[in-house]
């Protein structure tokens, strides 16, 4: 009993020193959320089931396993009984973790159907990974559109206080109606990503050449943020997902506005004459957001993979030279093709910012639409030469 008494007193002090932090420890997440989707409350449920049956298991086998130790200890029992085989017992501990298993599985081959059912979707969105941003094209509404980082660059560089939702915030986000079955076709451009939101229950590779389907119905108005959830590369940390819930009413007057902006954004451009300064301002944001996650901000590159923009031969070089790099990218390397990423003034001000920032005083200007005439003449290039392969073909 003296043995037993010590125990119990042990317990006690445990406990309450648990009671005791449990306040502390209020705000501490540990477990998974229920989420604001169908499926993201049937995953949490499925997971509470394992949790619960786990800790049944758990307090069998430890109850069993301190009885022994405590009622056949060899105080109590000095000569060990000696016995090799029971049968019943074999059976027994055969077939009850067989039948746990079955209780679990038919729930959860219930649930990762249904996160696979992208059946009567209302909205179709894709979603593309890049390095290191994401693009989400609305298949049905015309709505295309990239979602880049907006972490400033000095709360990155512990130069400032870092915000609310650092690295967790983005330009552009993503746009969804409550109430909708939202069906998302998930594929990548350059390596493997992988699209997770949290409070939807979705988390889905995206892979070059393949298209993955998730979907989801979100029951809540209010903004919803997740991560890339694969090791895509250097800036893996910096491509945040921000996706807000409006409602159905909202949502049609943000598809409305989103499709006039880019109609007068098309009509605008690539005729607008910039100024340096404004092409060097709306190149920074740019660069910082595009290109400094394998450049570097000071332009120093991490050689040999990326090059260093100071003092670099084509930088300093013909300013159609560049212009064609950025556009077309350098294939087998880590330079992607920005035809489809950037717009015209964006690409004029990026080449703009890298000619006359990291010391290379070229005092350049670069217009839109230089760049739009280049892109032009790049598109006609590729399709006289895909004609040409499907005419030998």
């Amino acid at each position: 009993m003296t043995l037993l008494k010590k125990i119990a007193a042990r317990l006690m002090v445990f406990v309450s020193l648990l009671l005791v932090s449990w306040h502390a420890c209020a705000d501490y997440q540990l477990n998974m959320t229920p989420g604001v989707t169908s499926v993201s409350h049937d995953v949490y449920l499925l997971h509470m089931t394992a949790f619960y049956i786990s800790l049944v298991i758990c307090a069998v086998v430890f109850g069993v396993m301190f009885y022994a130790i405590i009622m056949h200890r060899k105080s109590r029992h000095p000569v060990a009984s000696k016995f090799d085989q029971h049968l019943g017992l074999e059976i027994t501990w055969a077939i009850i973790p067989l039948l746990i298993l079955i209780i679990i599985a038919i729930p959860a081959t219930i649930v990762v159907h249904r996160m696979n059912d992208t059946r009567n979707s209302e909205l179709v969105i894709k979603v593309t990974g890049y390095q290191w941003k994401w693009r989400y094209e609305y298949l049905n509404q015309g709505i295309s559109f990239y979602s880049n980082l907006s972490t400033p660059m000095n709360q990155r560089a512990n130069l400032e206080p870092k915000g609310e939702h650092y690295l967790l915030e983005v330009d552009n986000p993503l746009v969804i109606p409550v109430g909708e079955k939202v069906r998302f076709l998930i594929t990548a451009n350059d390596v493997i990503h992988s699209w997770w939101v949290p409070a939807f229950g979705v988390k889905t590779d995206a892979i070059p050449g393949f298209i993955h389907e998730a979907w989801a119905e979100v029951d809540t108005v209010g903004t919803y943020r997740g991560q890339c959830a694969e090791l895509c590369g250097a800036g893996h940390g910096f491509m945040p997902i921000v996706v807000i819930a409006v409602s159905k009413a909202d949502f049609a007057k943000w598809v409305a506005k989103m499709t006039v902006g880019h109609v007068n954004a098309e009509s605008m451009l690539p005729n607008k004459i910039w100024s340096k300064s404004e092409l060097l301002q709306k190149g920074r944001q740019a660069y910082n957001q595009n290109c400094a996650g394998c450049h570097q901000t000071e332009g120093t590159g991490l050689p040999p993979l990326y090059p260093a923009l100071s003092g670099d031969k084509v930088v300093l070089g013909a300013a159609d030279s560049e212009i064609k790099l950025v556009l077309s990218g350098v294939s087998g390397t880590g330079m992607p093709p920005f035809a489809e990423q950037l717009s015209d003034d964006e690409l004029a001000s990026v080449i703009t910012y890298t000619r006359n920032e990291f010391g290379n005083n070229t005092h350049d200007i670069i217009q839109p639409y230089q760049v739009a005439k280049i892109r032009e003449a790049l598109l006609t290039t590729t399709n006289t030469a895909k004609n040409s392969l499907e005419v030998n073909a």
